[in-house]
């Protein structure tokens, strides 16, 4: 049996003024961060709503299910370890999209 290396993202974004934390889960980082940008403005949609298409954190992983359980894990947290897990690898919120 042939195993295939996988990759799954678990990444957060935040707004223009670093003001709003969106954590999400991707097999393709690039695209999906296209797609926030592309959905900007979009009220039905957290991430559109709060122009969350900067990327200032992400993690990857090689099986889906411990990216779900990742993902699931960081949204339960309250927004200060958030920011804590966030500035432990990128304390000055510089967006990343361009390193990606």
């Amino acid at each position: 049996m042939i195993m295939h290396s996988h990759n799954y993202f678990v990444y957060i974004t935040t707004n223009a003024e670093r003001q709003v934390i969106y954590v999400g889960m991707t097999n393709d980082l690039n695209i999906r961060l296209t797609q926030h940008y592309q959905n900007r403005g979009n009220p039905h949609s957290f991430p559109g709503k709060h122009h969350c298409y900067y990327l200032i954190y992400w993690e990857r992983y090689q099986y889906v299910l411990d990216a779900i359980d990742r993902e699931k894990e960081i949204k339960k947290w309250r927004r200060e370890k958030k920011i804590a897990l966030i500035e432990s690898l990128n304390p000055q919120w510089i967006f990343l999209n361009d390193e990606i």
